[in-house]
């Protein structure tokens, strides 16, 4: 056996995506590179790693086994390097983090200052949706999440980040105005909602239901990224976190409409198990958060103010 760790890191991340394009996305590296990497490690087993069917690239059992220890393998050379690092003074480990998808948004730049003072922390953010995030700290395989509704079946320890802030928007080319019609409560377009489960979705809900406005039209889409797109296409308005939407607002592509007892407020909440046994890379950006978060907030998001009525 002559694999390299440089061929089962590549081999992890093609079993992770189940895909070759994939993975050379995520790597940053070519196909053609990726294709060599898991050739030449096959080239070292008898039995197949993976299989394609139908066009689809599958992971055999075998490559499954084979996965679970290259991850172990990797781990362990980690844990190397960062007691290499320890030992020199520096914070060294792994912070892990799932964010919810608006949280792309949001996490970012409160994670910056603090990796360029920690070169020796590496970092793995997780953005998907919320039952993945929930999930994640269910089975305890993060350090922190990032969520603006709390798990109320966890018990969870939090940190207040920033406030959430939502309005109805839509694309002024297509909408001049969006009214409630007083005799029906009706709203006159057609909105756009989040999928189930989606934070942003209940909150659009809740504001619904409690000032009893009906919807005509109704359309689903399954990422925020998706809704802005959908908005700006003038498929409908919605109600969406300005955070995500500061370039479009910006150039006038949307278009905050005047709606009663708008915006919604929420909190995004930094979260994790109360149970939970911080290493000291978590307690470090803990620490960091204490002493930054006034200052990432007043310098990164000083623009929200503008959209807030008084």
């Amino acid at each position: 056996m002559n694999f390299t760790l440089h061929q089962l890191k590549v081999f992890l991340k093609i079993c992770e995506k189940e895909s070759i394009t994939k993975a050379s996305e995520e790597l940053h590296l070519t196909q053609p590179a990726v294709s060599i990497q898991l050739k030449n490690l096959q080239d070292q087993f008898p039995i197949p790693l993976t299989e394609v069917v139908g066009r689809r690239l599958y992971i055999t059992d075998f490559g499954k086994e084979i996965a679970t220890v290259a991850d172990r393998i990797l781990n362990e050379v980690d844990a190397i390097n960062y007691k290499m690092l320890s030992y020199g003074g520096q914070l060294a480990g792994r912070l892990k983090i799932s964010v919810v998808s608006t949280g792309k948004y949001v996490m970012p730049y409160f994670l910056s200052a603090f990796m360029r003072e920690n070169p020796g922390v590496d970092l793995v953010m997780d953005v998907t949706n919320k039952s993945r995030v929930v999930e994640s700290l269910e089975q305890n395989e993060v350090d922190f999440a990032l969520v603006s509704v709390l798990p109320a079946h966890l018990d969870l320890e939090t940190v207040d980040l920033m406030s959430n802030i939502l309005y109805l928007v839509g694309n002024p080319n297509y909408f001049d105005e969006v009214r409630v019609d007083n005799k029906t409560g009706q709203i006159s377009t057609p909105l756009i909602f989040r999928e189930e489960g989606s934070a942003t979705r209940a909150a659009m809900e809740n504001y619904l239901t409690q000032f009893g406005i009906e919807v005509g039209k109704r359309v689903e889409l399954t990422s925020n990224e998706a809704v802005k797109q959908a908005v700006l296409a003038g498929l409908g308005c919605s109600i969406m976190p300005l955070i995500g939407i500061k370039n479009e607002l910006l150039k006038g592509d949307l278009q905050i409409f005047d709606m009663k007892n708008l915006p919604i407020t929420t909190m995004w909440n930094v979260v994790w198990l109360r149970a939970k046994k911080h290493s000291p890379v978590a307690l470090a950006f803990l620490d960091f958060l204490e002493n930054e978060k006034s200052q990432i907030i007043g310098r990164d998001f000083k623009w929200l103010k503008s959209y807030v009525q008084k």
